[in-house]
């Protein structure tokens, strides 16, 4: 290249570092464009999967793989985690933090003395752990109660100004969930009670325990996140509740096939409370390319 050219050694436009908005945007349209794969398609052929596993039917190098249950959860997690991208400053960074040390901590104390969930190990390998917690609790926990909370926000609507409407109906909604999530859990064999309980094998001591946890993390979460901008960003971030699409296909499709009829209608619930949402007409799901 001839000396006198000021472009000689102007950096390729290609090796630039995108900016925050630029990857945000990027990682808005990666998700908004794969809605329904990762919204239907992932829990649909994870519940396949793992019934398949709790009977049998699949071999050991699948059955109840631990990579794919964790891989399969980050997928389907991953519009709630990029939807709240934006609004994680430094402040919400550390509760967060917090929050997942509290889920170890928590899950830690329950494992080894009952409380505050009642007596329950582990049967199926979730991945890694530390000191027999699973590494990914964080990622299987935290985010029901951001789903919860989302949901609640949008539902509730003007009320949700008012803490004292606002806190509780999330909390409730929270162990809602687990009304969904810990039967079909127990039936997969993920864990289990061993003193059995009333509600398809799980006492009514775990359900009190989410009280529990629930509270604490809700309490949190209302602290470091700004509502304000988390309402802005869920009127443009359409696809921010498609990971409680998930969990209610999952866990729903779950709890009708081991027959736990009363946690599927729970699920149904949800599904009923996303539709009213008003987020989820039928173009969002279908593939651009049949647009």
């Amino acid at each position: 290249m001839a000396d006198g050219d000021d472009g000689a050694f102007a950096p390729a436009a290609s090796t630039r570092t995108p900016t925050r908005p630029e990857m945000q945007a990027r990682l808005d349209a990666l998700v908004r464009d794969n809605r329904f794969t990762i919204a239907v398609v992932f829990p649909v052929v994870g519940a396949v999967l793992l019934v398949a596993s709790a009977e049998g039917l699949l071999p050991p190098p699948l059955s109840f793989d631990p990579f794919l249950i964790l891989l399969g959860t980050l997928v389907m997690r991953s519009p709630l985690l990029v939807g709240l991208a934006p609004l994680i400053d430094r402040r919400a960074a550390v509760g967060i933090a917090g929050l997942a040390v509290y889920a170890y901590a928590i899950e830690f104390v329950g494992l080894r003395t009952g409380w505050p969930y009642g007596d329950f190990h582990y049967v199926i390998d979730l991945g890694p752990t530390v000191a027999g917690v699973p590494v990914g609790l964080p990622v299987f926990f935290l985010p029901l109660v951001c789903n919860a909370y989302l949901l609640c926000l949008l539902l509730l609507g003007d009320r949700a100004r008012w803490a004292r409407i606002r806190l509780p109906v999330v909390i409730a909604t929270v162990v809602a969930m687990d009304l969904v999530l810990d039967p079909g859990a127990v039936a997969l064999g993920f864990w289990t009670y061993p003193g059995s309980g009333p509600v398809y094998g799980v006492p009514l001591s775990n359900f009190a325990g989410w009280v529990l946890s629930a509270t604490v993390t809700v309490l949190v979460l209302d602290a470091v996140l700004d509502r304000t901008a988390l309402l802005d960003r869920l009127e443009s971030c359409e696809f921010a509740l498609d990971d409680l699409v998930s969990f209610v296909l999952l866990w729903s499709a779950v709890n009708v096939w081991f027959g736990n009829w009363g946690a599927a209608a729970v699920g149904g619930l949800f599904g009923v409370g996303l539709l009213r949402t008003e987020r989820f007409d039928s173009t969002p799901f279908v593939p651009p390319r049949l647009r």
